[in-house]
């Protein structure tokens, strides 16, 4: 795992806590819920391919 994906998720996070503060003290609350949703997808996409490469690896360890 290479330390700019950690990065990137970490910025993620960061940039959506902001905005779903932001949208909470302005009371919309369903745009905050859907900027949230937004956010654990978007990581999530970026998970996919490392998990991805997890399983091929540990595919070839054990000669599946």
């Amino acid at each position: 795992m290479e330390i700019d994906l950690v990065f990137k998720i970490a910025g993620a996070g960061i940039i959506v806590a902001v905005l779903n503060l932001v949208l909470r003290r302005a009371e919309r609350e369903e745009q905050a819920m859907m900027t949230t949703l937004a956010g654990l997808i978007v990581v999530l996409m970026l998970l996919v391919d490392e998990i991805g490469a997890l399983f091929e690896k540990i595919k070839s360890v054990f000669g599946l």
